[in-house]
């Protein structure tokens, strides 16, 4: 008999209770406990939609990041947290967003760095090693949550990261190396197994999607030492990878000695033979068969074709599951009502991959006969997305046929357009803007609502974000920033309010998926052939620039970080969808430039996420990624400026492929990272502008002046200050006014001490 688990579950919320629930305590509305509650009762739930497995995994609720769970585990704290006076709470917010709750008594600190996790849209505390680093086991958040789902009768499996990618993923602040602490790391490993075991679990999923990159030799033999290690623990472990095939990894994996290995059968479906050939005919087999990263229904009767021979001869050593978490899907499809039928009928959410992975469970077990209803509605599906004439735009596909290089090309190199630029916008030294959003307050949260709802008319809409905009322009004039922004109060999300203007996209109600802590997203769908039937934000730049004599930027979401955030069609290649979204975006471009905007900001703050997980593939995504950046950018005359941004992105490693793109102006984040992104200028001669972001939104600290004022003069080191910009990290939709006000004038205040200087 096959056995059916999953390797994690959304833990938000159907209706994104945890959001609530920790932005109500981070305000001081609401007391630990309160949080708690409402923490356990999401476990509850998901524990409920899962009971139809057979085992369940535990330890993948976080409250924040799964990373930084794993650090407290350890007792991994920064010093400057590990020495302050609160409780563990209160450090664990600290770390992940540089305070907890108002009256923690302790102020603000320095937030842990943010990045991606792997090549997904989740960010991740990055734990910080020093040569004074040193571990302490803490294991009471696991076998909390381990005793909760026993009590429950649940057979449950604890989900830890592994040690090897867990070293992997930390950043050294001085001369040592993570590696290094893997020998006093190990016997704490040693001892979580140890307390899982006498707490009653059989299994432990051990993650380390490490293993889908290219590891060194070091790296490899860290493989070996670990889990040579582990094997005298009481625990079966399940070695899990994701996000990618094993590949030169392949080997190695397969001989470890743990009990059990899962593949992402979906994103490296050619490996599964190899890997049943290789494994020993003592571990089980693990096979992620329905897709963990995307939301189409998985094609149940293709899989089984090939699944059934495997079962047959693995028995029971076959396990099937989802390729990955399922962190990355929005919860559950039935919420969405009012979904386009035959569009429903074409996704599967988190639980509805739970269905499937029962399902196959069942199919594998009992026979197709036991479920071949299921299995033919299925089959219906499929064969109708594929056959479906609202995919194929025949225009769209003409278009793409016609575009060549030319359409990436500027009309001039970079120094004569710096020129053109200089004399139209006659913008001062250290020019100071902010990103493009500023705080979605609860009045335009309630009008937007309104809205939908049908409560409020079109027109009356307007005027109300009309006012919105008109304010964020009076404070920003107020503040003295010299290029200034409309503040985005008409968008609900930079990717979902250019999507609704795009044919080719779907929108969900209550499709969203975490960020990182309380940060949801909802993803729009792409899948069909992509167009622009209309201008879609001419008239709010044309209306913000109307008040104001100060250049105003026209703000776009690029074609990369479009993809990137979106759930992508799987039926043809990412490049071609980019390209589409390129030309698309490249119309909205010259319809600003021609309304007179100008200086147009397209954002790529996702172009490193889509970066492949092995750096000998890098070059060909950023060949087209760069390709289609410039297709959407390139079309306007030289004295209009083009601006990127990209955020809580390593760029250090394809800086090449930034300068690339050639935009006039790029503003980056280093605030975090203390100005550590800036070191590839040492050795990188950056030719355009940079506004290296001076202070992180993502923290509800405030920057001083003086702050502002070293991180420029790091700056300036390594940049001609000439060239230098003054800016956020980010976008501010997701601070308070009266954070942002002070902020900004702090930051404004340090440009003008920089340019007295």
């Amino acid at each position: 008999m096959a056995r059916i688990h999953n390797l994690g579950f959304p833990r938000i919320g159907a209706r994104r209770e945890l959001k609530f629930a920790l932005e109500g305590y981070w305000k001081g509305l609401s007391e630990e406990r309160d949080l708690q509650a409402v923490a356990g009762q999401i476990r509850q739930t998901n524990r409920l939609i899962q009971s139809g497995l057979d085992l369940q995994p535990v330890g993948d609720f976080s409250l924040y990041d799964q990373v930084l769970d794993m650090s407290f585990t350890l007792g991994h704290l920064p010093e400057r947290v590990a020495s302050l006076e609160g409780s563990e709470l209160d450090n664990y917010f600290r770390v992940a967003r540089g305070r907890s709750a108002p009256d923690c008594g302790c102020g603000g600190v320095h937030a842990g760095e943010m990045t991606k996790w792997f090549d997904t849209n989740y960010h991740f505390i990055v734990p910080e090693v020093t040569r004074e680093t040193r571990f302490t086991l803490n294991p009471n958040r696991l076998l909390a949550q381990l005793s909760e789902a026993r009590a429950d009768g649940i057979n449950a499996k604890p989900v830890i990261i592994g040690p090897v990618t867990y070293l992997w993923l930390c950043k050294e602040k001085d001369d040592s190396k993570p590696l290094d602490l893997l020998e006093s790391l190990l016997p704490l490993y040693s001892q979580l197994l140890e307390q899982l075991a006498d707490a009653g679990a059989e299994w432990v999923q051990v993650d380390e999607p490490v293993l889908s990159t290219e590891l060194e030799p070091a790296w490899k033999q860290a493989l070996e030492t670990a889990y040579h290690t582990l094997k005298a623990n009481r625990p079966k472990l399940l070695l899990t990878n994701y996000f990618g095939g094993l590949r030169e990894n392949l080997q190695q994996a397969c001989n470890l000695p743990v009990a059990g290995l899962h593949i992402d059968a979906v994103r490296a479906p050619e490996e599964v033979a190899r890997v049943a050939d290789w494994l020993p005919a003592h571990k089980v087999l693990s096979l992620g068969v329905v897709d963990g990263r995307n939301i189409w229904k998985t094609d149940l009767n293709t899989v089984l074709d090939w699944l059934e021979p495997l079962a047959q001869r693995l028995s029971e050593r076959l396990w099937i599951a989802p390729s990955c978490s399922l962190l990355h899907v929005p919860v559950d499809l039935d919420s969405e009502e009012n979904l386009d039928h035959d569009l429903r009928q074409w996704l599967a959410f988190a639980q509805q991959k739970i269905d499937e992975v029962v399902l196959l469970g069942r199919a594998i077990n009992e026979g197709r006969n036991a479920v071949a209803e299921a299995l033919a509605n299925n089959q219906k599906a499929i064969a109708a997305r594929k056959q479906s004439n609202r995919v194929h735009n025949p225009a769209v596909r003409e278009a793409i046929a016609c575009a060549d290089t030319a359409l990436g090309q500027r009309q001039s190199p970079y120094p004569d357009r710096a020129r053109a630029q200089s004399a139209r916008l006659n913008l001062p030294d250290f020019p100071t803007t902010t990103i493009g959003s500023f705080p979605q307050t609860p009045n335009i949260r309630q009008a937007r609502q309104a809205f939908r709802k049908q409560e409020l008319s079109a027109s009356a809409y307007e005027q109300r974000m009309k006012s919105e905009i008109e304010y964020a322009i009076r404070e920003q004039e107020k503040l003295g920033l010299d290029v200034l922004v409309h503040g985005e109060a008409e968008r609900n999300d930079m990717v979902e309010y250019f999507g609704e203007q795009l044919d080719g996209f779907a929108f969900t109600r209550f499709g969203w998926v975490q960020s990182y802590g309380s940060r949801c997203v909802k993803p729009p769908i792409l899948f069909g052939d992509i167009s622009r039937p209309k201008a879609m934000t001419v008239n709010w730049i044309r209306y913000a620039q109307s008040l104001t004599d100060k250049p105003m930027k026209g703000m776009l979401t690029g074609p990369v970080t479009i993809l990137n955030w979106s759930f992508v069609r799987d039926d043809q290649p990412r490049s071609e969808s980019c390209k589409q979204l390129a030309l698309a975006i490249r119309q909205e471009v010259l319809d600003l430039e021609a309304a007179g905007v100008s200086i147009i900001q397209i954002d790529e703050a996702a172009l490193r996420e889509g970066l492949p997980l092995r750096r000998s593939e890098w070059q060909a995504y950023l060949d087209w990624a760069v390709e289609c950046f410039r297709i959407s950018a390139n079309g306007v005359k030289d004295d209009t400026q083009i601006h990127t941004h990209m955020c809580y992105s390593e760029f250090n490693d394809i800086i090449n492929a930034i300068a690339r793109m050639d935009a006039d102006v790029i503003t980056i984040e280093t605030s975090r990272s203390d100005m550590e992104l800036l070191d590839v200028f040492d050795r990188f001669d950056y030719p355009n502008e940079i506004g290296p972001g001076v202070y992180d939104i993502h923290s509800p600290n405030i920057p001083s002046e003086e702050q502002v004022v070293s991180l420029m003069k790091e700056a300036a080191k390594r940049i001609p200050a000439e060239r230098l910009w003054v800016n956020p990290d980010c976008g501010l939709k997701t601070r308070q006014w009266e954070e942002v006000v002070p902020a900004l004038t702090h930051m404004v205040a340090a440009a003008r001490k920089l340019r007295a200087a």
